[in-house]
């Protein structure tokens, strides 16, 4: 395991809403290591909707800083960091984490799944031979990051920060590619789980002390809003 920093508190419910019940159940097989954090709930409460939009009005509001952001450099090589030290990768603890009907490889390799996807709502037949077809996501994409306050942490906390699972998310390839390093004033997932999307930015950014930029913003205010 790489460098490490103190604790940074992981939320523990992640939700959906809208007023179909889309529900994204917890994957992992029994017997295997745990994995690190918990998967998306169903449905935010009322109690963490209304502390998401407290939260919100904490944060800084504030341009962000554009470039001299390196993936590898700031962040570390992908996955390089088990944070929870179970002698697992980060990308395979998620897939345990956010697929079903798993199935492994040793202690940690996850080889197959289903991946009932939380930004399309489609179901996705994971295989190892064709990995790429589940990629997982960082919510607030390492970029984003940077330009919002990471270019001013130390390595360690970076490194960590690109591998905890509070910022991640299991989704198909082409989910992923659109959202790419946009916040949510300039992408959003399908309907059904923009609040469980603006809840999970928010808990992110507060949980890192990141800013928030005004489109942003405006476009969390109002996800929280229809919640």
């Amino acid at each position: 395991m790489r460098r490490m920093v103190g604790v940074v508190a992981v939320a523990a419910a992640l939700a959906v809403t809208g007023c179909e019940g889309f529900e994204q159940p917890a994957g992992g097989s029994p017997g295997g290591p745990s994995a690190t954090g918990n998967a998306p709930a169903a449905r935010p409460t009322v109690q963490t909707v209304a502390t998401a939009r407290k939260q919100l009005a904490t944060l800084k509001v504030a341009q962000p800083r554009d470039g001299g952001y390196d993936r590898e450099r700031h962040f570390g090589p992908a996955w390089s960091v088990d944070v929870d030290r179970n002698g697992c990768g980060a990308r395979d603890d998620i897939l345990r984490r956010d697929l079903t009907k798993v199935e492994l490889r040793g202690r940690c390799t996850v080889v197959a799944g289903v991946l009932a996807d939380p930004y399309t709502g489609r179901s996705v037949t994971f295989a190892k031979s064709q990995a790429n077809k589940v990629q997982i996501d960082h919510v607030v994409a390492l970029s984003a990051a940077w330009e919002r306050g990471a270019r001013d942490w130390p390595q360690d906390r970076r490194e960590r920060f690109a591998n905890d699972p509070l910022n991640l998310l299991a989704t198909t390839s082409a989910a992923n590619q659109s959202k790419s390093d946009k916040g949510p004033a300039r992408w959003l997932p399908r309907e059904a789980y923009r609040c469980a999307y603006a809840v999970q930015w928010v808990r992110v950014s507060v949980a890192y002390g990141l800013v928030v930029t005004p489109p942003d913003k405006a476009s969390l205010t109002t996800l929280l809003a229809r919640c």
